[in-house]
């Protein structure tokens, strides 16, 4: 009978490993359309994916450095340098550097994360020390571009990056769409994802089988840095503006849809699928409270807890 009993336990605890962030979700969406009546209108329900969309950009980057076992908290502010740098290539009354913007953006978060990727590999230091520092430098570095001041004269075709639609959907939800599916083939189907699981799992072992530790290292920072570019001209876009405080904060977002998401902080561990339910379930809680008039100060309390419970959550998985 305790035979029984303990196999019918173990099977109750692998269901809710596999489909505890379902579950999740579920009653997350059921809750907030019970509690308030515009919760499911089709215009907030745009809304919301019009406001995940840059979180997702960054959580698919994220995910690829999480699952090699590290941590970026730089993307907010790369994300702000290069919203910066693209606004300045499009000024108003030059609506024919739209590409060029966007190019830039991606080539200075790239950039950025090369410099990550390159000190944290070949130096053996702590992603977490790294990107601590980088956080500060890019943000120094957007206040010495910008002088400290916004820029807000943008081009409409550039603006459309933000605020236009396809086929009735917002482009930036297009975008992070075609990403999150980049990402997930990426992971899925080729050698270089496999390195990243292998490299996560075990980085001994890894470089062991022959695997260049180091190379996958510099790759998934840059990976990591190119998504934050994009995401920094697609918030500018959307935003009309370039200001030198955006981004703040964004790299716990991302963070928290990650591990919400089910990925191991030890590496290893993880899918890309999970990672846009985890980005859904954060912009379904920033958007039933923000319908509730719940202040932004318990807001952050309140994404404070969750990121906790999610690490908490993570700690007992491994256990078992």
């Amino acid at each position: 009978m305790s035979v029984i009993t303990t196999d019918r336990s173990s099977r109750v605890s692998q269901f809710v490993v596999d489909y505890g962030i379902f579950i999740s979700f579920a009653a997350i969406f059921v809750a907030l359309s019970l509690m308030n009546e515009y919760f499911l209108s089709s215009q907030n329900l745009l809304n919301v994916m019009r406001q995940i969309s840059i979180n997702g950009v960054l959580a698919v980057g994220m995910t690829f450095v999480i699952l090699t076992g590290g941590i970026d908290l730089s993307v907010g502010s790369i994300l702000a340098f290069a919203g910066m740098v693209a606004a300045s290539l499009v000024p108003a009354a030059d609506p024919h550097m739209t590409v060029v913007a966007l190019l830039a953006a991606i080539a200075v978060g790239a950039a950025f994360g090369l410099v990550n990727g390159s000190t944290i590999s070949l130096f053996s230091l702590p992603p977490f020390v790294v990107t601590l520092g980088m956080l500060s430098g890019a943000r120094g570095a957007t206040l010495l571009y910008s002088d400290g001041r916004p820029i807000a004269t943008l081009a409409d075709s550039y603006k459309f990056l933000g605020q236009g639609t396809l086929l009735g959907l917002p482009v930036p939800v297009i975008a992070f769409a075609i990403i999150a599916l980049l990402g997930w083939m990426l992971l899925r189907f080729t050698v270089f994802g496999r390195y990243v699981y292998a490299v996560g799992g075990n980085a001994r072992s890894a470089r062991t089988s022959g695997v260049s530790v180091r190379q996958v290292t510099v790759l998934v920072y840059v990976i990591m840095g190119s998504l934050a570019g994009l995401a920094g001209a697609l918030l500018t876009a959307r935003t009309s503006a370039a200001v030198p405080q955006a981004g703040l904060g964004y790299e716990l977002d991302a963070i928290a849809a990650v591990v919400i998401g089910g990925t191991s902080l030890t590496g290893g561990v993880g899918r890309i699928g999970y990672t846009i339910i985890g980005v859904l379930i954060i912009g379904m809680v920033n958007n039933g409270l923000d319908l509730m008039g719940v202040s932004s100060y318990y807001q952050q309390i309140i994404k404070g807890f969750i990121i906790v419970l999610a690490v908490l959550i993570d700690k007992s998985r491994h256990q078992h």
